[in-house]
Order: C-alpha cells, then sequence, then structure tokens
C-alpha cells in the first residue's frame, strides 16, 4: 500500500512522534473534514428507497398532471349557459344522460338543457365547462327522501362561476417543465411527485458506505461474557446506528486489537469503503496505535480540537488502489474511545462530513436558546458540549443537565436531545443563564408549542 506522511516536516518530541501544532478549534476542524469529502456519484434507486437521497439530476415531466381536466366535486358536469340564471325561485331542469365514476373514460358529450352525474376524478365529458356540485340541486333533498337517481336534475341555487369545479389538465405539473431541481433532497412529497410523473425509480447521490471499526483488548463481543478487564463494545453499535440515522451506509468491522497486524488488518477491510471511522487509539497512551498505522499508511491531517469531551480526534486519509487500478484517498475519521466522546465528535464531524457525501448543502443541527438549570464549568479552555434535556416551562425553553457528565456515562446521552455549549472563553455558565442549545433531537411530546431554531437548519 503506498506511504505518504503528511507532517514528516514536523518536529518531533522525544517518544518519536510529531509535536502538536496547536488545538484545532470546532470550526477549523469542520473546515478541513468537508474540504476532504466530496459528494459521491449518482444512481438510480427506487422511490422508496431513494427517500431522504438527493436528486442527481432535474426532473422534466413527461407528461400533464393530471393528464386530463376532471371533477373537483361530486356533482353534475353541464353547460354553464344552461344553468346561468338558475335561481331556488326558477330553478333550471336539465335532463341527466349519465353518470360518470372516476376512472372511466366519458361514453357521450354534454349537450345544452343536458347534464352528466360526475364523481370526483372523474375527466370532464366533451361539451361541459362547468361542474355543479349536488349540494347546488335537489340531489341531496332526494337522497334523504330515498328517492332513486332521477332522470332530470334541477338546479335550485345560484350555480357556480363559469368553469367551477374542474381541475384543468396540467393543473399541478405541465408537461416538459423541469419539476424538481438537481439537489433536491426527496421527502415523501417528492417521492409522490416522482411517483405521479409513472417514475419508479429516481437518479440520487448514492448512500456512503461508512466502515466502523473499534480497538482496545478491553472489548468484548456479546453474547460472549466479559473476562476480568473488559467491557462490551458500545461504540461499534452507537456509531453504526448514527450513520444509518444520517443516511450513511454502515460496515461494521468488529474489534481490532491493540497490535499492529490485529490494526493493519482490519483497516484493509474497510478500504474499498467510503470513510473509515475508528474509536479509540488516538491519544496519547503507550497502546494508542491507530495514529502510528496512520502515518504509515496514509497522512493526519490532525489529532487534537479544542473541545470537551472528544479532545483527542484525529483525522486523515489512507491510501489504496482501488479496483480500476488506480489509488483512492479514504477519509479516515478517528474518534475518541469513551463513548461519550466519540458520539459527541460524531455529531460535530461525522455526520457532516456524511451529508456532504450524500450531496445535502445544510450541515447544521437547530440550534436553540434556552435557561440553564444547572451550571457548566468550562475548567481548561475548551468549548464544553454538556448533555441536557429541553423541556418548555411556562412558554420558555429550559435546559438541565442529564446527570453526570464524564465522558464514559452514555446515559447521560440517552437521556438527552441537545447539547449545551459553552464557549472557549466562558469560565462558567450560570443556571439561570441563557445558552446556545444545539437540539440533537426534537422532541415535540415535551414542546406544548413550537419552537423556532435562532440559527441553522436541520440536517
Amino acid at each position: 500500500m503506498p506511504t505518504a506522511h503528511a507532517h514528516s516536516h514536523n518536529r518531533h518530541d522525544h517518544k518519536g512522534m510529531p509535536k502538536i501544532p496547536g488545538w484545532l478549534t470546532v470550526e477549523q476542524a469542520l473546515e478541513r473534514i468537508l474540504s476532504c469529502v466530496s459528494p459521491l456519484p449518482a444512481e438510480q434507486r427506487p422511490l422508496l428507497e431513494s427517500l431522504g437521497q438527493v436528486l442527481a439530476a432535474d426532473i422534466r415531466a413527461p407528461l400533464d398532471v393530471p393528464p386530463h381536466a376532471n371533477s373537483s366535486m361530486d356533482g353534475y358536469a353541464v353547460q354553464w349557459e344552461s344553468v346561468r340564471h338558475a335561481s331556488a325561485r326558477r330553478p333550471a331542469r336539465l335532463r341527466v344522460t349519465g353518470t360518470l365514476a372516476a376512472g372511466q373514460a366519458p361514453s357521450g358529450a354534454v349537450a345544452p338543457g343536458t347534464a352528466i352525474r360526475i364523481m370526483t376524478g372523474a375527466p370532464i365529458p366533451p361539451g361541459a365547462d362547468t361542474v355543479v356540485p349536488f349540494e347546488y340541486t335537489d340531489e341531496l333533498a332526494r337522497a334523504q327522501r330515498g328517492e332513486p337517481v332521477a332522470r332530470e336534475v334541477a338546479v335550485v341555487a345560484a350555480p357556480p362561476s363559469r368553469g367551477a369545479n374542474i381541475r384543468e389538465a396540467g393543473e399541478d405539473i405541465a408537461r416538459g417543465t423541469t419539476v424538481l431541481h438537481a439537489g433536491t433532497v426527496l421527502r415523501p412529497a417528492e417521492i409522490g411527485v416522482l411517483a405521479s410523473l409513472g417514475m419508479i425509480a429516481a437518479p440520487v447521490i448514492r448512500r456512503p458506505v461508512v466502515a466502523i471499526l473499534s480497538t482496545g483488548d478491553e472489548l468484548a463481543e456479546a453474547p460472549a461474557p466479559l473476562a476480568p478487564g473488559q467491557i462490551y463494545n458500545s461504540n461499534s453499535f452507537t456509531i453504526a446506528a448514527s450513520v444509518l440515522r444520517y443516511g450513511g451506509i454502515p460496515r461494521v468491522l468488529g474489534v481490532a486489537r491493540d497490535t499492529l497486524d490485529s490494526l493493519r488488518a482490519k483497516i484493509a477491510e474497510g478500504l474499498s469503503a467510503d470513510m473509515l471511522i475508528t474509536t479509540a487509539g488516538v491519544s496519547r497512551g503507550d497502546y494508542d496505535i491507530v495514529k502510528d498505522v496512520l502515518m504509515q499508511q496514509g497522512e493526519i491531517s490532525f489529532w487534537t480540537v479544542r473541545m470537551k469531551p472528544a479532545k483527542p480526534l484525529a483525522f486523515g486519509a489512507l491510501q489504496t488502489q482501488g479496483p480500476d487500478g488506480k489509488t483512492r484517498r479514504v477519509p479516515h475519521l478517528g474518534l475518541p474511545g469513551n463513548p461519550v466522546s466519540s458520539l459527541v465528535a460524531f455529531e460535530q464531524f461525522g455526520r457532516p462530513a456524511i451529508l456532504k457525501m450524500l450531496g445535502k448543502r445544510s450541515f447544521a443541527k437547530p440550534v436553540i436558546r434556552a435557561v440553564l438549570e444547572d451550571d457548566i464549568v468550562n475548567t481548561d479552555e475548551r468549548r464544553v458540549y454538556a448533555r441536557v434535556s429541553v423541556t418548555l416551562r411556562d412558554g420558555v425553553a429550559c435546559a438541565r443537565l442529564t446527570g453526570p457528565q464524564g465522558s464514559g456515562v452514555l446515559t447521560s446521552m440517552a437521556k438527552a436531545d441537545g447539547l449545551a455549549i459553552c464557549p472557549e472563553d466562558t469560565p462558567v455558565l450560570r443556571a439561570g443563564e441563557t445558552a446556545d442549545i444545539q437540539m440533537l433531537d426534537w422532541p415535540e411530546d415535551r414542546f406544548a408549542d413550537p419552537l423556532r431554531p435562532t440559527r441553522g437548519g436541520a440536517s
């Protein structure tokens, strides 16, 4: 495998590791990551499977929708001149020549003084230019009396205007127009629009395959029993679920042990993916060897970010040979091993990278302002992401810590729907002060009234 040393020019400390040139801010780290990933190629996907994906091409309508003029009401198709003077005192009486249901083709035309009984969605028969609803006639009164459908109908109220209650051909979509543009995220409404055009598949930017690798001798895989000193591997599941949630396709590689051979073998399994995410092995411990392997097999852009949790965060690229024989660069995101750090870092960096590969343009989570119900302390000038639960109290959004904030307390994330942000230059945010809350979820059942994001956009 080709080798590249992106930081071979850096000075080294006494342990042989490159010195950290300085902590990156969250924004700087995200900018570097996003600059290294691009939208993926297009593919054709069945409509339902393309939900949430991004259109890769404009969609031009091959037909009118609706394809023919049809009735928007149950009533009678008539010529407006035949009923224009009708009133309750002097109803217009029309001879009924037939009934037309949705899905049927007209078998006759409407002539002056005649009407065709028509159902919603049925095509407008030749000669008709208006639909008179049943409510404007004696139809309902006859039905209440139990009388059969009459051969004659009386228009007993002032008729609607000419052309009323008719949906013209192409009223929704005109043939030849661009109905959806490339870059559109397909929601249920867009899926329906494509289906209305007779499409069964859509050209979309394909979903990225993300390989996920946990590292560490201490990790056990369920259902095997825990040996002394071991814990069950949870990071693979939280990160794989996060990849799936935001539109990627997770490929779980399992656990690499704390040896170079094991790590190299596992990394090799993930090099056919569009991105590789590892957890643990990126800090400064004797057994944190992920950085060593990455520098041998690729390049590292950075490995420290000014945030808490998740300060040790590696990003770079691995080089491999693609099926076409050309060299491929596989972006690699090295998350911390602690489960909260891993998940918080994924939200800030892994999620936006996946969204960009999907062709999406909005990467920010919604951010609201909320009153803190607990202090948030910042001890070392990093940006703190505190796990909080947000509730509406008397019309005011309030945020409460979800319990102990240690980076190993994964339940603090399970109880959270937002991350309260304490800026780098703020030693403490006191209870009663307002803070930015990055919403991880939008818990509608907790809010009596909708909350409006102050900035950002849902992704």
